[in-house]
């Protein structure tokens, strides 16, 4: 489904837009700053002070305080109400553990973001509906406590010669041939224009062999050493927290084709811009590796 587009001081509610020039008027948002924190602080024993441990974003509780304005038309206030309410009485998410929906967010001077998380809360006062207003408390849970691009980013790599065999292009003196026993390999680059690592979908669409994802800045590596893909198969290695899956084409899982010293909760994009690189064998030269993600920010 396409989202709705947002102007500036609107918010799109899961699905529903409020805010400027709508019926649901927004009075005030808590919960756009530094997301609560779960520390690991202990007391020193016999000192003062304490011995600061690890910190940890926690969800980020997102309240809003609204009203649905439709003067003197209870029917249509009450309607926006119960439209307000579905999405989280949606079973596919409410039941589906690990399953968000989101908040975006055009703030004045800033480009759309959103936030990913659950609909917790929508408590009306319904004592004045019959003139067309019912005050809301909304709540909206981040339970990731990080802002996202409202659009994704897609980088396509395709490999970038025969491993049988051939010639390099360009042909140049001296003439090297490839002897068809090293995979073919693709430098390709991707950008996160973020403030934050971000964490990549990467999909690898066959006829190919043996796979290697390289992020050259770090040299940290995917390697499936085991994998045969023929042609219009294809593997999903998602790497966002609280996924961390590998998945083929029919939805069967594939996490033990990874070999076992390559980690999904290392493999993430920091700021800027990286080079990428994948090798694998393929006689054909039509397998593609394709890696999507959003841009990742710390506030909005």
């Amino acid at each position: 489904m396409t989202d709705p587009t947002l102007t500036t001081g609107q918010l799109d509610l899961v699905g529903t837009v409020i805010g400027a020039d709508t019926t649901v008027q927004v009075r005030d948002i808590t919960g756009l700053g530094r997301p609560p924190v779960r520390d690991n602080d202990a007391d020193q024993p016999s000192l003062d002070g304490a011995w600061p441990g690890p910190d940890y974003y926690a969800a980020r509780p997102i309240t809003i305080d609204a009203a649905i304005r439709t003067p003197g038309d209870r029917a249509a206030a009450l309607d926006m109400l119960a439209t307000l309410q579905q999405p989280a009485h949606t079973a596919a998410v409410r039941l589906a553990a690990g399953t968000t929906q989101s908040l975006r967010i055009a703030w004045p001077g800033r480009p759309v973001k959103r936030a990913f998380g659950r609909l917790r809360r929508v408590d009306p006062d319904v004592t004045r509906a019959i003139h067309g207003y019912i005050p809301l408390d909304i709540e909206f849970t981040a339970t990731d406590p990080l802002w996202y691009a409202d659009t994704e980013s897609t980088v396509e790599i395709p490999l970038g010669w025969l491993t049988g065999g051939g010639f390099a292009a360009p042909v140049v003196a001296p003439v090297y041939v490839q002897d068809g026993t090293v995979a073919a390999d693709r430098p390709g680059w991707v950008t996160n224009a973020g403030t934050t690592d971000t964490w990549p979908v990467i999909r690898v669409t066959g006829p190919c062999a043996q796979v290697t994802i390289t992020h050259v800045p770090t040299g940290r590596t995917l390697q499936l050493p085991t994998l045969n893909l023929l042609a219009g198969q294809w593997i999903d290695i998602d790497t966002r927290p609280g996924y961390r899956t590998v998945v083929r084409e029919n939805g069967g899982s594939a996490l033990t084709l990874l070999a076992p010293a390559s980690r999904l909760d290392r493999f993430s994009l920091p700021p800027g811009q990286s080079e990428m690189r994948w090798t694998a064998f393929d006689a054909t030269n039509t397998s593609r590796l394709r890696l999507t993600w959003r841009d990742a920010y710390t506030a909005l």
